[in-house]
């Protein structure tokens, strides 16, 4: 009977840490340094995609006006389908020439697994960019500088 119990202590144990372990997160420091475009602030959605592209979660979002929210439109697909609460996770939309630190938090089981952050943006007025930048969640990937192609410079990753 002892022995019976020491092996389903033993097993909760060991299922309890292989949960905490899959279920672990890293915040980072995101730095976020925007191109001299002229025009309003630029709403931007940081967002983790799978390695067929599609939305898994989002991570941060800059701009809290929620009307706008429409305008970064693959991203509000998705977010309209799978509605969640995404106050803690707003801040404030992002100008030309500006500079943004925010912290994300990334789960480390999705790292060099064929993950992206996706930086989807949006300026009223001007062109719509669906990944004006993406990184690749890889060890390497999240180490270096990653230039946009829209309205974002670089972004630059930093464990804390």
């Amino acid at each position: 009977m002892t022995s019976i119990l020491k092996i389903g202590l033993t097993g909760a144990l060991l299922c309890l840490l292989s949960f905490q372990a899959a279920a672990q997160n890293t915040k980072y420091k995101c730095m976020l340094q925007m191109s001299n475009y002229m025009g309003e602030g630029a709403y931007i959605v940081v967002s983790l995609v799978n390695a067929k592209g599609e939305y898994d979660k989002t991570l941060y979002v800059m701009g809290d006006d929620k009307k706008w929210h429409k305008t970064l439109k693959e991203w509000h697909k998705y977010y309209s389908k799978k509605p969640s609460d995404i106050s803690a996770k707003t801040g404030a939309s992002v100008t030309g020439g500006d500079r943004s630190i925010t912290t994300i938090e990334i789960e480390d089981a999705k790292i060099n697994k064929g993950y992206k952050l996706r930086f989807e943006t949006a300026v009223e007025d001007h062109k719509y960019y669906t990944a004006d930048l993406e990184i690749p969640l890889t060890t390497q990937g999240m180490a270096e500088k990653t230039e946009g192609k829209g309205y974002i410079r670089y972004v630059r990753l930093s464990k804390i």
